[in-house]
């Protein structure tokens, strides 16, 4: 078995940094480094993202692809969230992700991630000679970026209603799965476009 975990403090409320890792795909649009790439698509949502959620993982790790489905475990508002995997590759695959509040503009973020390889002693050499070190490269990387997104220009939909991300979901889809981020500066960019005509 292989514990992972990563910490970091990001000046922005708690509120703010939970909303936006309560929502799976935000995180792995972070997670688009060299050799690691992660794709997670919501399945079946329930209660506002909480337990009983389901979501799909596409993962590239140095080009070796793996999928697995997961489900939320724990939602506790501004606490945690965590959840396992329930049909894949991994003999066991948990992620949690806690926040702590250090004051009014700040929380500590730690993200662990509790696996065990498949294929037996094979796996076991595996994950120590490659994988271990893409995971951790990979979810550290991540929350520098989410850092860097939430305490920067706050253009992330972390107040979006779900209907109005369902669209931005089927958006996504329609431009070959771009992140997030990228689909909305491009909806923002059209809408400039169409105020800047109505203007003129």
């Amino acid at each position: 078995m292989t514990v992972i975990s990563k910490s970091i403090d990001i000046k922005v409320p708690v509120n703010t940094v939970f909303t936006y890792f309560a929502r799976p795909e935000h995180v792995s649009d972070q997670m688009s480094d060299k050799g690691v790439g992660m794709t997670v698509i919501p399945m079946d949502i329930k209660d506002g993202m909480g337990v009983g959620t389901t979501f799909r993982v596409i993962a590239d790790f140095s080009g070796k692809r793996l999928e697995w489905d997961c489900e939320t475990t724990e939602f506790e508002r501004e606490e945690r969230i965590s959840a396992k995997m329930i049909k894949g590759p991994f003999k066991k695959w948990e992620i949690k992700n806690e926040f702590k509040v250090l004051s009014d503009n700040l929380t500590k973020v730690t993200m662990t991630v509790d696996y065990e390889m498949p294929f037996g002693p094979l796996g076991a050499i595996i994950n120590k000679a490659k994988f271990a070190k893409s995971a951790e490269r990979g979810m550290e990387t991540a929350l520098y970026k989410v850092r860097g997104l939430l305490e920067g220009n706050g253009s992330i939909p972390v107040y979006i209603t779900l209907d109005a991300y369902q669209k931005l979901l089927a958006e996504k889809k329609k431009m070959n799965n771009v992140p997030v981020s990228t689909v909305l500066n491009a909806i923002l960019e059209k809408y400039n476009e169409i105020e800047t005509k109505i203007q003129n």
